[in-house]
Parts: C-alpha cells; structure tokens; sequence
C-alpha cells in the first residue's frame, strides 16, 4: 500500500490582493507551497501539485532545492477546484488500495499529528478527514441582513485539509460527481455524494488556510511559536521468537536458536529506541517513516533505520541528551553483549557513548518473555533543542 498526495495550488491570490498565486508568498522565509510540500516528508511515496499552467515554470524552478524523499509530478489545474482535483487524481498512476490525501497548499501549517491520524483512519477505515467542533454561534439568513434562524451547533464541524481515502473510491467518486455534474465544496462531499460513509478525524486550530491578507501574520505566528527547548519520548516495541530467523538486538547478533519476526531484521530495541526519539520530537512513530508495507525496508537493518531516525530528529532542530533502554527477555543472557550495543547505538546517532544506557532483565519466568515466546523493549530519551 503506497501512500499519495494530491496538493491543490491553483489559486490565484485575489482575495489576498497580491499580484501572484498566494502559494508563492513567503511565510517566515519560505513560500507557502514549499512549506506545504516539507509538511508530508517521509510519511508518503509521491505527490502530484496541480497547478495553473502559468505557474508550473516557477514551480519547477522550487522543486530542485527540496531534498524530500518522494517524487513530485506536475499537471494542470482545471477551472474549479473540484476539477483539479480530478486532474490529480488521474495523473496518479496507483493501485485501488493505496491512499491518497488531497491538500489544499495554503494549508502550510497542517500539524503532522493531524497528518498521521488521517493516515492511520484510511488505513483502518478506508477515509479520513479532520474536523474542529463548531465553537461560535451560527445563524442563517435569506438576503444577508435578516437573521431567519439559528442552527444548532452541537453537531457542526470546521473541516480541513489533507483529506484521505482510498484511491479506488475517490477517483470513482469524482467520476460520478463529473458525469452528473454534481458541485461539492471538498472531498469529502464528492464521497458522501455516493454514499460513502466519510471518517471524522481531529482537526487543529493552527491548520488555518491562508485565504485573506489578515491571514498572513496569524501563519507567521503559529510557524514561529517557540518548541519546548526539553522533550521526553517513549518508546516500546514487541516481536516473537521463531526459528530460522537471526536475534539482532541493538545491531548485535546474538547466538541463539530462535530469532524475532519481523518485516525488517525485528530489532525490537532499536525500534523502541526509534519511537522514543521520533515521539519526543513529535514526528510520529516508526510505521509511518518506515511502514512494514514497503519492500525496500525487508531485511533492513534496524540500524540503519536509526541513523534516518536520528537524522529526522536532528532536521526537526533537536539533539539527543540521553536514552536508556530495557531489554526483556528470559534468555539468552544479554549482559555480554551491551557494550558492543552501546557502541553500535552511539555510532548510529552520532553521540557520546555515555548518552547511552542498554540495561536487559528478565520477568521470573512471567509473560510471554518468561516463556520465551517473544522479547520486549522498552526506551525513554531526552531531546533538547539545538542553539
């Protein structure tokens, strides 16, 4: 299952009185669509930006000094959303079950927790879309200056961008919506139009969409809002033990006669440490950067995927203080083997040994560990900001 995004970046700026598309505006230093762009590194396998046929030289001038991990496709906008959209859509060359997340690129500021939720409801569900409580007062009228009614609010939501579904059943649903030249405002509607159940996933307050000049300083404000200089991740990770397959803990083979299943060589240490670190610098879990869907990661060494961890915690403006893990395992016995951990850990991230600290216990026997039928880790970290 490949994951893609269709990024909506025909606008025009009018409403925002500037004299180009408002995806090229800089909020704190960086254009808006480059900005939209970097929200989706590592979680995705291809983008396709839809665009006005003017703005696509520009656009591709950008591109080359992104250094993201997926490639980006252009094609050209239609003369609604709605048909840009479908554009995208069909430049798309996926399977039916891959995903697809349709954003519109003045959403430069999308949370990435909002992001991995989406995901993970259209991987569980089939859609998802985020969505804020409705928390002021809404009221209807006929011509605009007499108030007709009030509407009850307990049940409205502001909806936003990305929204995600199933390739199969957006595509055929924008299809339908095009033949019978049915009008929807989002993606969402176009999928409801067919009787669709559509999955509601938390929204932000700080996923604003840059439509006005006011918006501008408001984006600047979130963007800039200060990080905590001190984070603390949490990690945990599980896997079996099975025969013919190697025990890598911490990057080290251990002699013995099971190994731990897995998609990648099942270091279940280096996958708690992983989580912990990414979870500290809020940049999700280890599925969503390295997903167990994907072939290139089978058979990979987990150390590897630590060095692209560290470097993603590293990009995210954070440094590792300390991490300390615990191995639990009722056999083998794992003590002469944690200095050569300890090493290999500090090699993988770039850090003094003394950060690191591999401690391995056992359950007296209790659990799945006491029965040898698995081993378990669990990580905690320290991250502080960099400067």
């Amino acid at each position: 299952m490949k994951k893609y995004v269709v990024l909506a970046a025909g606008g025009s700026g009018t409403r925002m009185q500037a004299n180009e598309n408002k995806i090229f505006l800089c909020v704190g230093n960086r254009p808006v669509l480059v900005r939209s762009i970097l929200l989706f590194e590592r979680l995705i396998d291809g983008m396709v930006i839809v665009c006005r046929e003017e703005d696509q030289p520009r656009i591709r001038n950008l591109l080359p000094s992104l250094s993201v991990s997926f490639p980006i496709w252009i094609t050209a906008g239609g003369s609604t959303r709605q048909m840009s959209v479908l554009n995208g859509l069909r430049a798309l060359r996926a399977e039916d079950d891959d995903i697809v997340l349709v954003h519109d690129a003045a959403r430069c500021a999308a949370p990435q927790a909002v992001i991995e939720e989406v995901l993970d409801s259209c991987i569980r569900f089939g859609s998802g879309v985020p969505g804020i409580p409705a928390v002021s007062t809404m009221k209807t009228s006929d011509d605009g200056r007499v108030v007709s009614g009030t509407v009850d609010r307990s049940h409205l939501y502001e909806i936003q961008t990305p929204q995600g579904f199933r390739f199969r059943m957006l595509l055929d649903a924008y299809c339908k919506a095009e033949a019978e030249e049915f009008i929807a405002t989002d993606d969402a509607s176009v999928v409801e139009y067919c009787n669709i159940p559509v999955r509601l996933t938390s929204g932000s307050r700080n996923n604003i969409k840059i439509t006005e000049k006011e918006d501008l300083p408001i984006m600047e404000a979130i963007l800039q809002a200060p990080s905590p200089a001190v984070r603390i991740g949490m990690g945990y990770d599980v896997h079996q033990l099975v025969e013919n397959r190697k025990l890598i803990l911490c990057g080290v083979d251990i002699p013995y006669s099971l190994g731990l299943l897995g998609h990648s060589d099942a270091d279940v240490a280096l996958h708690a440490l992983m989580d912990a670190m990414l979870g500290a610098a809020a940049l999700g879990d280890i599925g969503a950067h390295f997903p167990d869907s994907d072939k290139k990661y089978e058979g990979i060494s987990s150390l590897v995927l630590l060095q692209e961890s560290a470097r993603c915690v590293r990009d995210a403006g954070y440094e590792l203080v300390n991490a300390d893990i615990t191995i639990v395992a009722q056999r083998p016995k794992l003590a002469p083997y944690i200095p050569q951990m300890v090493q290999n850990i500090s090699d993988a991230i770039q850090c003094d040994p003394l950060q690191i600290s591999v401690k391995a216990t056992t359950t007296e026997r209790l659990g799945f560990e006491g029965r040898g039928e698995g081993i378990s880790a669990q990580a905690v970290c320290l991250l502080q900001k960099k400067g």
